[in-house]
């Protein structure tokens, strides 16, 4: 586990910097603080930073192979790479080292950029091929591993995190006003864009390629296959045969020469990925687990629980309002882009947690969104049956009669907030407002148009990354759920997971979404995967003889943080920043939008906790990054008020 960047000037003319190399590789220093390397040759030029895992000793990087006519760089773990090193051995390769990292080199020797098809793992790497003077970079298949770059008149930069290619001079960090549109709906954006005008991000399962006549290609080299799903075969075969790859794919995520540890919410996905791992590795692990004061919230007492049965030695950090909004810019900062969700700072106190005993955890990242355990999966089934009949014998006048009844209703916040989930209150004829604006979006198309200013109201559009992977996907409606939500959601929790993680020098792993595994979910009939009104069905029948029922059936709560309570405390603060001079002149919303969402917050008319979170992130971020405030939240973190009040 690492961090890589670089530098390549296409037009051969150009010599790298080695100053400016290693300026890029500090600025990732966090990601692997026991080691550097540098590898530098005219127009070339390649680092990284390195937590050492695998092959502690002589796993340093970059690494050449024999005639060093390839140079690579790489950030992951290779966990089938024991198979492929003693295949590539029969084939007359010679290893120096007992590192992953080296078989990436010679399958590149043995298969050219193919070479990314016998891997199974999490990667981002790069390799500069001397002979063919091209860079090859490739990402793995679901996107644990970030990779971005800056292209721009042949100068060519990629890094592991946004801010390494921000200090190359000449980089300015320029607001991308073409995804605001999708941020304020989502939280994040999809798709090659970033918020950063000319970074891009290299998608999930694809490679690119980049030679000295500056044409960029890129190539998708994966995609989650689709079957045509049917009920052939009974429930006890996918529930047998997920328990024995997902007991295969967490004793390859233990490969690891340091202390190792695993997550643990007291959730059914955490819980079963502890219980397997102490089964596997038949030694007591060390388990962790992030809670509050407020118990509404905290999981502790489940985590607890689940520590107890499988005998791990256990910790637990808390923690409460004032370390969340103090923590909050320097979060920003780690993350590169506003951060979409507050369990971030949950996620990041927890790793700061493990670090202090273990070098790796394994986390339950992955298991919602390839086995439908998220509610809103069956709710829009059960929506868009309801909606067939409703649209059948209801005049088009009535129905939307009744949509602007139930949103102008005075109903208490919570009640109008469960009943907006309902057909009743969705537009069946338009899919964006049925599913993505019923349980993604914060602020609609619609609540856009009321909020941005006018010369900003036209940027983006809020629902063609999402749409698009929609377009594309194929089978039933729950598979077609699923793949828009491996192809978006997914990918953004695990930037989130990978980020705050490395934040704290930390390297997480994800067994549930080893691609192999994620491949045979889509094959599993929805018959199997829902019952009623829940999901994960193939995962609690699978885990019946590692856990307590009480642990396998017990409510999802889905890593809840007590935002909305901490709100109500920091509200006059937060205000003070949306509606501050330097937020006002940045002309993106409207004065008074802001203060009437602020007002019906206020009195309870509308919970618009979630807007609020969104608004002030995205304020927070433009004044750690595009402000020029950045270096502030890097060392020691001030207080959130104070951060504040130097940059009003």
């Amino acid at each position: 586990m690492c961090g890589i960047c670089g530098i390549y000037y296409t037009d051969n003319d150009p010599r790298v910097d080695s100053a400016v190399l290693t300026a890029m590789n500090a600025r990732i220093a966090h990601r692997g603080p026991d080691d550097e390397g540098f590898f530098v040759e005219g127009n070339v030029g390649l680092a990284m930073r390195r937590l050492s895992i695998v092959d502690v000793q002589t796993g340093r990087q970059p690494i050449a192979n024999e005639d060093e006519n390839l140079w690579l760089v790489y950030n992951g773990e290779i966990y089938n790479h024991r198979e492929l090193r003693a295949d590539l051995q029969a084939r007359g390769h010679r290893y120096r080292t007992r590192s992953d990292t080296e078989t990436i080199l010679h399958l590149y020797e043995e298969y050219g950029t193919d070479c990314v098809n016998h891997l199974r793992g999490m990667f981002a790497f790069a390799i500069w091929d001397k002979l063919a003077r091209r860079l090859f970079i490739a990402r793995d298949r679901l996107g644990i591993k970030p990779l971005y770059y800056w292209h721009n008149n042949g100068t060519f930069l990629f890094a592991s995190e946004i801010k390494s290619i921000l200090s190359y001079p000449g980089v300015q960090p320029t607001f991308n006003r073409s995804t605001l549109a999708e941020y304020l709906a989502f939280g994040y954006v999809t798709g090659p864009e970033t918020m950063f005008s000319g970074v891009h991000n290299l998608l999930p399962g694809h490679t690119l390629k980049l030679g000295e006549d500056d044409n960029l290609a890129i190539h998708q080299y994966w995609d989650l296959p689709i079957a045509d799903v049917g009920t052939s075969r009974p429930k006890a075969f996918y529930v047998g045969k997920y328990r024995e790859m997902l007991e295969e794919s967490v004793s390859s995520h233990l490969m690891s020469d340091v202390p190792l540890g695993v997550f643990l919410s007291g959730g059914l996905d955490s819980s079963v990925i502890a219980a397997l791992t102490a089964k596997i590795s038949g030694r007591q692990i060390e388990t962790f687990s992030v809670g509050y004061a407020e118990s509404a919230f905290s999981e502790l007492p489940s985590a607890r629980q689940v520590a107890e049965h499988i005998g791990s030695s256990h910790h637990e950090v808390r923690i409460g309002r004032e370390g969340f909004f103090e923590v909050l810019p320097q979060l920003i900062w780690y993350e590169d882009e506003p951060i979409a969700w507050p369990s971030s700072v949950s996620l990041y106190s927890v790793a700061k947690l493990a670090r202090e005993s273990v070098k790796v955890v394994l986390t339950g990242e992955g298991s919602d969104e390839t086995l439908a355990g998220y509610a809103r999966y069956p709710w829009t089934l059960r929506n868009v049956q309801m909606d067939s009949v409703y649209r059948a014998l209801t005049p088009a006048l009535i129905r939307g009669l009744v949509r602007k009844g139930i949103d102008r209703s005075p109903l208490p916040a919570g009640i109008h907030r469960k009943l907006a989930h309902t057909f009743l209150a969705r537009n069946g004829g338009e899919w964006s407002s049925f599913y993505f604006d019923n349980f993604y979006s914060a602020f609609s198309a619609k609540d856009q148009s009321l909020m941005l200013n006018g010369q900003v109201s036209s940027t983006g559009d809020a629902y063609a990354g999402p749409l698009r992977y929609w377009d594309k996907s194929t089978g039933d409606l729950l598979h077609r759920l699923l793949y828009v939500d491996i192809k978006t959601y997914l990918v953004e929790l695990l930037m989130k997971q990978d980020q705050m993680s490395m934040a704290a020098s930390l390297e997480s792993r994800v067994p549930f979404l080893d691609h192999k595994l994620v491949e045979f979910t889509a094959e599993i009939p929805v018959a199997y995967s829902i019952n009623g009104l829940t999901g994960k069905s193939i995962l609690k029948a699978a885990a019946s003889d590692l856990l307590p029922a009480s642990i396998i059936h017990r409510r999802k709560m889905g890593f809840p943080t007590p935002w909305a309570s901490w709100l109500a405390a920091e509200l006059p603060n937060i205000e003070s920043i949306l509606l501050s001079q330097r937020a006002r002149s940045r002309g993106l919303f409207k004065d008074e939008a802001i203060r009437a969402l602020l007002a019906e917050h206020r009195a309870g008319h509308r919970d618009h906790s979630t807007r609020i979170w969104r608004l002030l992130n995205l304020e927070l971020w433009q004044r750690v990054f595009i402000d020029g405030g950045e270096a502030t939240p890097r060392g020691d973190t001030s207080t959130f008020a104070r951060f504040v009040h130097t940059m009003s």
